[in-house]
């Protein structure tokens, strides 16, 4: 409810012959026009009254510029901003006369309106809002450097929801226009938001190494650049096993201030393919992202499955033989789901070795695999081809069955005389 000074005050200004410049004055002692219990109400009539008065459009330019002043001017009220902002935007908008000529003032509100948003931890909300300010009007010039730092709050805004599809959407949009700008700090807000766009997506190795090269950007505080070496390593433990995720750790392993974070015991493990007990991954799975604990399509989460790989690794650094039941004791699995584990990093080049299904016994090769899909594959078929293998002789033993049946139906004498010679 507005306070009963301002409705006096609106009339009066409604009788001067300058009610912009009365206008201006009643936004510019709002203080003591109003309290803090009736400010957002008075705002709003008076953004009422200046959008249905007769100012012409530089005037009511004007006004609207004070009154987002005095908002600013009333303190960090962020529910007031938003209450009055969103009134106003949807004000001016209902007007199409009035739209097409504020839309400077309109992007100023809904920037406001954001900010506070934000403040309130509505990112969603926040999102949206930036979303509707016009930056690609011919009504309206935006140099590349505003249109980044909208651009920028939006992904981030998805980003705090897990919106990383959203997110992506505008990320794209400022791939087009990065290398246009200078400013350091939008150039770092662009790379973290790549960073986190991969780690959400599960691009867990790309992330990694996005998140060691910001590491290491003097734009930012020591205790940022050490978080950010740390998400490095978090991401690096999760990519699938390998060469690639190897020549990662070694990276990371190497960098001096990797020794004082909380990962380093596990990724030293890891890096030295040393297998890991259940314990060490509980600890280490307390300080992850809800995304990176997901259970993925096949039932597992994404930690389990890392952790399996990693430790058959470590097993083929220990055994030059083990049968499918062993291992699965080695990596809490059943023997075939061992060995279909086994095979899927042969078949994708990421261990060296062969199974024997007959005598269900994995053999490894030794050394490191070259990462290169079917390298790992040596003298028995593996994976997809294994199982390929296996379709192609089940299916000529049906095709044997049915010839049978057939010999039978129709030449039942010619059976029955060879059957007693067998």
């Amino acid at each position: 409810m507005a306070s009963s000074c301002t409705p006096i005050a609106l009339a009066e200004a409604a009788a001067q012959p300058d009610q912009a410049a009365a206008y201006k004055t009643i936004l510019s002692n709002i203080k003591s026009l109003s309290t803090p219990g009736t400010a957002a109400a008075d705002l709003t009539a008076i953004s009422d009254a200046i959008l249905t008065a007769s100012l012409g459009v530089v005037a009511t330019r004007s006004v609207l510029a004070d009154l987002i002043t005095a908002l600013k001017a009333l303190g960090n009220h962020h529910d007031m901003w938003i209450e009055v902002g969103t009134h106003t935007v949807s004000t001016i908008s209902s007007n199409s006369s009035l739209s097409s000529s504020l839309l400077e003032q309109c992007a100023a509100l809904r920037d406001l309106v954001a900010t506070a948003h934000e403040a309130n931890e509505e990112f969603l909300d926040a999102a949206k809002t930036l979303a509707e300010i016009p930056l690609d009007s011919s009504q309206r010039r935006v140099g590349d450097a505003e249109k980044v730092g909208i651009w920028i709050r939006i992904v981030r805004n998805y980003l705090e929801v897990d919106d990383s599809t959203s997110a992506e959407t505008y990320l794209n949009k400022l791939k087009n226009v990065m290398h246009t700008i200078d400013d350091r700090d939008l150039q770092l807000h662009f790379k973290l938001s790549a960073a986190r766009i991969q780690d959400s997506k599960r691009q867990f190795l790309a992330a990694a190494q996005s998140y060691h090269d910001i590491s290491f950007s003097p734009a930012i505080a020591e205790e940022e650049r050490l978080h950010t070496l740390s998400m490095a390593i978090k991401c690096a433990i999760l990519a699938p096993a390998g060469p690639p995720r190897s020549r990662v750790l070694g990276r990371l392993y190497k960098d001096e201030r990797s020794a004082g974070l909380d990962e380093f015991g596990i990724l030293e493990k890891m890096f030295l393919d040393r297998l890991l007990a259940p314990a060490e991954v509980d600890k280490f799975a307390q300080g992850l992202a809800p995304h990176q604990l997901a259970t993925t399509s096949d039932g597992s989460t994404v930690l389990a499955k890392a952790m399996v790989e990693h430790n058959l690794l470590g097993v083929s650094r220990l055994y030059k033989n083990i049968g499918f039941d062993a291992l699965g004791m080695w990596l809490g699995l059943s023997g075939d789901k061992a060995e279909d584990t086994t095979a899927k990093m042969i078949e994708q080049g990421r261990l060296s070795g062969s199974i024997d299904q007959i005598e269900r016994i994995i053999w490894f090769e030794g050394g490191d695999a070259s990462g290169e899909k079917g390298s790992g594959r040596v003298e028995v078929l593996a994976g997809k081809e294994m199982r390929r293998w296996d379709s192609n002789v089940q299916a000529l033993a049906e095709d044997v069955e049915r010839l049978a049946d057939s010999l039978q139906t129709e030449f039942p004498a010619f059976v029955a005389d060879h059957h007693n010679r067998v």
